[in-house]
């Protein structure tokens, strides 16, 4: 996301002509998205984003638990 925003900026300093943006060659504008594109492609193809999600849905998973024990009166588990 970030390579997008960052992307999105030197491409509207270069449109707008701002220095120093407005000399630099198209490829050095365009290139946070030519990587943001790899970032995603190697994110996909080795798992990253899969391994993300599922730390995510963890996560979730022990709060809903550690709620439902709150509201039985008993302590949260102690996961190490």
């Amino acid at each position: 996301m970030y390579l997008l925003l960052l992307g999105l900026a030197l491409l509207l300093l270069k449109y707008l002509q701002i220095e120093p943006v407005a000399a630099w060659d198209w490829w050095w504008v365009l290139s946070p998205f030519v990587t943001a594109v790899l970032w995603w492609w190697w994110a996909d193809h080795f798992g990253y984003t899969t391994r993300q999600a599922s730390v995510k849905m963890d996560e979730r998973r022990r709060q809903r638990l550690d709620q439902g024990r709150r509201h039985l009166g008993l302590p949260p588990l102690d996961r190490r």
